[in-house]
């Protein structure tokens, strides 16, 4: 073994290499018979590009996946290295090209940048999708990747590949995605679209049109699709029949009178709520909505939702309920006892004799979940905002984002006037 091959063994391969190393010596480590040395060798980037393509075609893949990954090695081997008959080569060596191939200038007409490109498209084309998956989720936020390498990845017949392409990249314009929405047979691929930033008018109406119901609910969803007025109005009616476009609806950043209208004549409970805690509504379109939530909880809507079902064993509960109200144990303690335990049932019973209220309100207010309204029963009940606060959370499942906390620490953030309206509006 030669000095410098010594020295050459005892250098780390993450370490920087600071001695030098001749043509001669490249040559001679690269039909080294130990793997491990002409991996160390493929790692270099000080070495001749003619030993770098040289060992492009070593025996052993673990030197290969060097070559893939070293930015010195030249074009026309990382094109051999495309076709190679190892996975982890391919992988690779795609993640490096699809890293490399947007810094090429657009002016460079040179066989390098052509060869560049011809590897990335027989990657792209891979028969494995691990290989083409590396690519698309290497190039989906770059703003100058190669626009036909986009084109391919975007129609690839496997989601893995073509779904990081649809939602991310800026390369692809409203006319490709029109196209692939006309198109594709791939599932999820208009789902996809569906959740770009800034989805525009056209690609929107395109999503509706398609029938795709997944699609539309992820449209729906996205606060940043700019769809038309009177595409919307068409999909609230479409919610009649699918309801899983109802909450999405809601929580659009901007919903027409119209729309909030419609929906508040037909939608379930849950979304009703939704709608109602919605804070950007004019004080005529709050009257409309609560006049709406009175002629339900009476029978007069034109599509009276069913009363949820009552709790089994509900006698045993109200007479629980009443002997400790007799006995004036009916307390907040007593209360938390139960709800910690999981018997609604009594919590029901116990909040309405407390609060006056009947139980059929008390489980409107529950089923709205809505934290003004749950926050509104506690304090008709007599109990403390800090309970209201459990109440809120465990017993009408009010997400945690949207649960009202006490002001001051202790007090009810809501004026006594608004709390009284909400107790209104679900009594009827």
């Amino acid at each position: 073994m030669t000095s410098f091959l010594g020295r050459f063994l005892k250098q780390k391969p993450s370490d920087p290499i600071s001695d030098s190393i001749s043509y001669e010596e490249s040559r001679k480590i690269a039909n080294d018979p130990d793997p491990a040395i002409r991996k160390q060798l493929a790692a270099r980037t000080d070495i001749r590009p003619e030993v770098l393509y040289y060992l492009a075609e070593d025996a052993a893949p673990e030197v290969r996946r060097e070559i893939a990954t070293n930015e010195q090695t030249p074009a026309h081997a990382n094109v051999l290295l495309a076709r190679d008959g190892d996975t982890n080569v391919r992988c690779d060596l795609a993640l490096k090209i699809s890293q490399l191939a947007p810094e090429l200038s657009p002016d460079e007409r040179d066989k390098v940048r052509a060869m560049t490109l011809d590897a990335l498209d027989i990657l792209v084309q891979d028969q494995l999708v691990q290989v083409r998956q590396v690519i698309a989720e290497a190039l989906k936020d770059a703003h100058d990747a190669p626009h036909g390498i986009i084109q391919r990845l975007a129609r690839d017949a496997e989601l893995e590949v073509a779904g990081p392409i649809l939602e991310f990249s800026p390369i692809l314009t409203d006319e490709d995605l029109l196209e692939i929405i006309s198109t594709t047979a791939v599932t999820g691929a208009i789902r996809a679209i569906s959740r770009r930033d800034g989805v525009s008018e056209d690609v929107c109406d395109a999503i509706v049109v398609s029938d795709d119901v997944d699609g539309v609910t992820a449209l729906l969803g996205n606060a940043s699709a700019q769809i038309r007025e009177e595409t919307l109005d068409s999909l609230v009616e479409g919610s009649r029949r699918t309801q899983d476009w109802q909450m999405p609806i809601v929580k659009r950043p901007f919903l027409p009178i119209g729309a909030v209208r419609k929906l508040s004549s037909f939608v379930t409970d849950a979304v009703l709520g939704a709608l109602i805690r919605r804070d950007d509504l004019d004080a005529e379109t709050v009257d409309m909505v609560g006049k709406a939530v009175r002629e339900r909880m009476n029978g007069d809507g034109a599509e009276k939702q069913s009363e949820p079902e009552r709790p089994t064993r509900e006698s045993d509960a109200r007479t629980k309920v009443m002997a400790l109200h007799a006995e004036d144990a009916l307390d907040q303690d007593a209360i938390d006892e139960e709800l910690m335990g999981g018997n609604r049932t009594f919590v029901t019973e116990a909040l309405a004799v407390l609060s006056g209220l009947a139980p059929a309100v008390v489980l409107r207010i529950v089923s709205a979940r809505s934290a003004k309204a749950v926050t509104a029963l506690s304090w008709k009940a007599g109990l403390s905002m800090r309970f209201a606060i459990k109440l809120q959370a465990r017993f009408a499942n009010v997400p945690m984002r949207e649960v009202l906390q006490a002001k001051n620490g202790l007090e009810y953030p809501m004026s006594e006037q608004d709390m009284a309206w909400q107790i209104d509006l679900f009594s009827g």
